[in-house]
Order: structure tokens, then C-alpha cells, then sequence
């Protein structure tokens, strides 16, 4: 199953996703955002329902909605400075193995990682900065940066369904 839909006028986003069939289902959802936060809630919503209905995490789907909330926030604020010529790209994949991957990419210059200490904070307590990475950090179980940070990478698995 495959094919491109629009969001919603008002949001200028495009969502295509592709269901591969195999012995263990894939949903591959490939996305752009323009970089306006009123975007943000629309594309999530629709993500997450295609995430949940694809049950890669199941009880989880919070914590992946709150990560993935915070990096288009920061991409759309921080990478793309809200700068209405710029775009948003979301790839994510639910697939084999009962995890999750998002990836979000900016236009922009991307951060310093010198002025990120290991808690997400940066160096400087009067910043506003920081306090989504570590948001990010503590709902999934792997976080990175890549492209001098205007890509970042996160993982989450399903946990054990023995409580």
C-alpha cells in the first residue's frame, strides 16, 4: 500500500507511507512539514495514528509522541527559524523487531554540540535551550545527531510484553 495524501491545506504537508509486506509488516512513513509550529499537532496526530495502529510499541506510543513533538519543534524554531522557505523532512519506519525509528531533518545550520553538556542542557544556565534534547533523550531509548546536528536520529523498542 502506497501513495501520497495531503495533510491538510492549511498545513502544506504531505505524508506518503508505504506498507511492505513480508513475514513481519514495515510502515515506512516519508513526510514534509512546512516550518510553522501549527503544522506541528496536525502531522503528529496523523503519525501517530499510523504508529499506533501499526502496534510496534505498544504502551510506548506516548513517549514516542512526546519525542517526536520536541524535535520537530526544535526543528521547525531552532533549525529552520521558522523561516517560511524552508521545510521539515520525518522519516519513520515501524517495522520487525517491535521498534520504532523517526528521523527529523531541518534546513538548518544545525548546533553546536560543544555547548550541549551530557544532560541535554547547555552549558549556559540562563538558556532556554537544551531542555528538548533532553526530553527527547529520556522518552526514547537511542538519540543522536547527525549533519552537524540539523538531523536527529531516534530509536524506540517495544518493551518486554511480560510485566
Amino acid at each position: 500500500m502506497s501513495g501520497m495524501r495531503s495533510l491538510s491545506p492549511a498545513t502544506d504537508s504531505q505524508l506518503r507511507f508505504s506498507k511492505k509486506s513480508s513475514r513481519s509488516s514495515i510502515l515506512q512513513i516519508d513526510s514534509w512539514m512546512p516550518s510553522k509550529t501549527q503544522a506541528i499537532s496536525p502531522l503528529v496526530d496523523r503519525l501517530m495514528m499510523l504508529i499506533e495502529g501499526s502496534q510496534s510499541v505498544p504502551r510506548d506510543e506516548f513517549n514516542v509522541e512526546l519525542a517526536l513533538r520536541e524535535a520537530l519543534n526544535n526543528a521547525v524554531v531552532h533549525g529552520n527559524q521558522e523561516n517560511p522557505e524552508k521545510k521539515v523532512h520525518i522519516r519513520c519506519r515501524c517495522g520487525p523487531g517491535n521498534e520504532v525509528s523517526i528521523v527529523v531533518t531541518d534546513q538548518g545550520r544545525g548546533f553546536d554540540f560543544g555547548k550541549i553538556v551530557g544532560n541535554g542542557f547547555t552549558s549556559d544556565a540562563a538558556a532556554e535551550h537544551g531542555r528538548g534534547i533532553q526530553l527527547m533523550k529520556a522518552s526514547m531509548d537511542e538519540v543522536h545527531f547527525e549533519r552537524g546536528g540539523s538531523e536527529v536520529h531516534m530509536r524506540k523498542q517495544a518493551r518486554n510484553a511480560a510485566l
